[in-house]
């Protein structure tokens, strides 16, 4: 099992303000598998992720990414676990304004020992022909395959998605995530992708269901739908 979650428990605030966010989480996603985790607002998804990614601290439980705990790691060892393992992708694309396409991505390109090539990547991604432009100059969708290429650059072993498709229209939806689809087929990355979307579930390997800070439901699909064929995004 390449990630391993082991009755993960994370709240915030103390007294009045107190929360428990997650409640004992236990799951696992194998190497190279494409995996929703779906929920409704506030469900505990999207802390789920971060914990996973190193964003945020867990009160108790274990998570282990390729043999390695990150459960106690000290800032120092949480940076370096998050740049040369983890790719992050959100609903916004955090690019930098005075930056052109093909700057944004340098900028990760430098964290990696082991980088994609970059031409490669521009051209997988559909953004050759927008490389010198500034983000301002892009459409939504554009952005988007921006933020993707500026997180695989680093040829990270886990890509984890925060409401990749969020802030787009359907069709764009279909293709970023498309896109993905043939991102983890050629490179094999291993993906996680919060959403709330109903249709993303059937286009990936496995579906974590989150309620109130517990998996209510998991499952692998036997037959996937191709992205390019999802209805209702």
């Amino acid at each position: 099992m390449y990630l391993e979650v082991r009755d993960l428990q994370k709240s915030y605030g103390r007294d009045a303000s107190y929360i428990q966010v997650l409640k004992g989480i236990t799951t696992g996603v194998e190497r190279g598998q494409m995996c929703v985790i779906q929920g409704t607002s506030g469900s505990g998804k999207s802390t789920l992720l971060n914990c996973i990614g190193g964003l945020d601290t867990m009160d108790s439980g274990s998570i282990m990414v390729d043999g390695m705990e990150i459960a106690g790691m000290k800032p120092a060892a949480l940076s370096d676990y998050r740049r040369d393992n983890l790719g992050f992708i959100f609903q916004f694309y955090n690019l930098v304004p005075n930056l052109t396409v093909r700057e944004n991505v340098r900028v990760c390109e430098y964290l990696s020992k082991d980088p994609m090539d970059m031409g490669e990547l521009l051209d997988t991604l559909g953004l050759i022909e927008h490389q010198n432009k500034f983000p301002s100059q892009l459409s939504g969708g554009q952005q988007q395959r921006c933020a993707i290429a500026r997180a695989l650059i680093k040829n990270p072993k886990l890509l984890l998605c925060d409401e990749p498709t969020g802030a787009l229209d359907s069709n764009t939806s279909r293709d970023i995530l498309a896109l993905l689809e043939r991102i983890n087929e050629k490179y094999k990355t291993t993906m996680l992708i919060v959403t709330h979307n109903n249709s993303i579930k059937n286009m990936v390997h496995k579906v974590i269901v989150v309620k109130d800070g517990q998996i209510r439901k998991e499952y692998e699909n036997e037959v996937r739908i191709p992205a390019a064929e999802l209805e209702d995004l």
